[in-house]
C-alpha cells in the first residue's frame, strides 16, 4: 500500500486516497487548523484552557492548540486543566502521563479534584446518590466535571475551554439525543458548544470536531505520544457506550 502523494508506505486509506505517515500527519493537523480558523475557535490575545485527562483526544487537542497559537503568532496563552474524579487504578495513571507530556512541551498544568471541591470522590459519592435516584456514575461525573471545568477555568482567567471531543463523540451525542427524545439538546452541539453566550460560562470549543476517533488514535501513535489506551471502568455501563457500539457495528 503506497501513499498517493509519494512512494512511501501508506498508513491509512481515506476516501480520497492512501496517505503515508508524513502526509497523514500534515492532513490531520491541517484539518484541525482549518476547523479552528473557519469557526474562529481561538483568537488573538486569549487565555486558552485545554480540558485534559491524559487520554489520546485531550493530548492531541492540547498539543495542536499550542501548535496553532505558535504557528499563527496569536500572542495567546495556553494551559492544561485536569479534573481528578477519584477513580482508583485509572485516573492516577493518566495524570502521570499528562504531567510528563506538559513538562516535555512546556505547558502549565492545573489540577482540581472532586474530593477537594465536593468532599467526595466519584467512587464515594456514587453509592450515596444512587440510593435515591438510580443514577449511573456517568451522570454524576458529567455534571461535576462540567461544573469544575467552568469554575476553575474562570478562576484562572480563561477566555476559552478546549475539549477533545471528536467526530465519533458528536455522532454518539446526536443519536443519544434522538433516542432519548431530547432532540432540542442537539442545538448545543457543534464546534462551539451552546447557543448563547453568558458571562458566567467560559465558551467551550472543539478543534477535533471533524476528526474521527480512528484518525486521532493513529495521529497519537505516529507522533509517539505516551498514552495508555485505557477506558474509564464505568464507561461500559453508560448509555453512550451503547450508542458507540451501535454506530461502530
Amino acid at each position: 500500500m503506497k501513499c498517493g502523494k509519494c512512494n512511501e508506505k501508506g498508513v491509512l486509506e481515506l476516501q480520497h486516497g492512501i496517505l503515508c505517515k508524513s502526509h497523514f500527519i500534515t492532513y490531520f493537523e491541517n484539518k484541525v487548523f482549518k476547523t479552528i480558523k473557519k469557526f474562529n475557535l481561538i483568537g488573538r490575545n486569549e487565555n486558552v484552557c485545554v480540558a485534559t485527562s491524559g487520554g489520546k483526544d485531550s493530548l492531541t487537542g492540547l498539543y495542536l492548540t499550542k501548535k496553532f497559537i505558535e504557528k499563527e503568532k496569536l500572542n495567546s496563552e495556553v494551559f492544561a486543566l485536569v479534573v481528578d474524579e477519584g477513580i482508583s487504578n485509572y485516573r492516577e495513571h493518566t495524570i502521570v502521563d499528562l504531567e510528563e507530556f506538559c513538562t516535555e512541551h512546556n505547558i502549565p498544568l492545573k489540577s482540581v479534584s472532586n474530593k477537594e471541591e465536593f468532599g467526595f470522590t466519584l467512587e464515594e459519592a456514587y453509592p450515596i446518590v444512587n440510593k435515591g435516584t438510580k443514577k449511573k456514575p456517568c451522570n454524576i461525573c458529567g455534571v461535576w466535571r462540567r461544573y469544575l471545568l467552568n469554575k476553575v477555568s474562570r478562576d484562572f482567567g480563561a477566555t476559552k475551554v478546549v475539549t477533545g471531543h471528536n467526530l465519533d463523540d458528536e455522532a454518539q451525542a446526536v443519536m443519544m439525543n434522538i433516542f432519548k427524545a431530547n432532540t432540542k439538546l442537539s442545538a448545543n452541539l457543534g464546534p462551539i458548544s451552546g447557543i448563547k453566550e453568558d458571562k458566567h460560562f467560559v465558551q467551550r470549543v472543539k478543534p477535533l470536531y471533524f476528526c474521527t476517533e480512528k484518525e486521532t488514535r493513529l495521529y497519537v501513535l505516529l507522533k509517539g505520544f505516551k498514552v495508555q489506551f485505557t477506558e474509564c471502568p464505568f464507561s461500559h455501563i453508560g448509555y453512550r457506550a451503547q450508542m458507540r457500539d451501535m454506530l461502530n457495528d
